[in-house]
Order: C-alpha cells, then sequence, then structure tokens
C-alpha cells in the first residue's frame, strides 16, 4: 500500500538536482530522516486512506492521502523544491491541498507543506 512517491521523484531531473539521486536522495518517510541531514530535504507520511470497496469482491486499489513537507535554509529554496516535487507527480496524483508555510523558531529551517491523493493499485 506504499504509493510510489518516491520513483516518482527519482525519475524527475528537477527533483534530483535539489535532493539528490539514489539512495543518497534527501525525500524520507516520516522518522527516517536523520538529525543534520542536509537541507534542502523533504519527508512524506500517509495522513488517511481507504479501499476501493466493492460488493462482489475484495478491493483491488486503495486510495492514499500523503502529506509532503519541505524543509530548507530559505522560504524560496523550500519552495523551489515543493513545486518540483508537484511537478514530478502531479500526471499520476492529485495536490488537494497547499499547506501552512512558516519557520520553525528553534530549528531556524523552513518549511512548505501539501497534502497529495494517490490511486494505488494492490
Amino acid at each position: 500500500m506504499t504509493p510510489p512517491i518516491v520513483q516518482a521523484c527519482l525519475q524527475s531531473s528537477a527533483v534530483t538536482a535539489l535532493l539528490g539521486s539514489g539512495t543518497a536522495m534527501r525525500f524520507y518517510s516520516f522518522g527516517e530522516a536523520e538529525q543534520g541531514v542536509a537541507k534542502p530535504y523533504a519527508v512524506w507520511q500517509v495522513v488517511s486512506g481507504s479501499p476501493e470497496n466493492y460488493l462482489a469482491g475484495r478491493p483491488d486499489a486503495d486510495s492514499i492521502t500523503l502529506q509532503v513537507d519541505v524543509y530548507a535554509d530559505t522560504g524560496e529554496a523550500a519552495r523551489k523544491v515543493r513545486d518540483a516535487i508537484r511537478d514530478a507527480i502531479e500526471l499520476d496524483a492529485y495536490v488537494t491541498r497547499w499547506g501552512v508555510e512558516g519557520r520553525d523558531p528553534e530549528t531556524k529551517n523552513y518549511r512548505a507543506s501539501f497534502d497529495v491523493d494517490w490511486w494505488v493499485s494492490r
């Protein structure tokens, strides 16, 4: 039930130019970004979802809502990464919410966020 968001971003030259490529790509499932990771970086997590239920059989797909958060040293850099990720995935998924932008008072990191709905075949 994992949406192919990382795979889609690995195929985007705009995303890999900003976040790196291969196993060194700085795009993490929540909780997997190490302390002190280089910026910019992005994280994603599943925030909701539901199976495509049928009366006469098992579901063959799941609808999954992801939250993507980008962290950077500047607001401009956070927006640039957010937009690159959006462009990499929006032919396969739907952006459903632009999240709040802000700056963390402790870390001083800038953050840009959005939600995306993805249909994942089983």
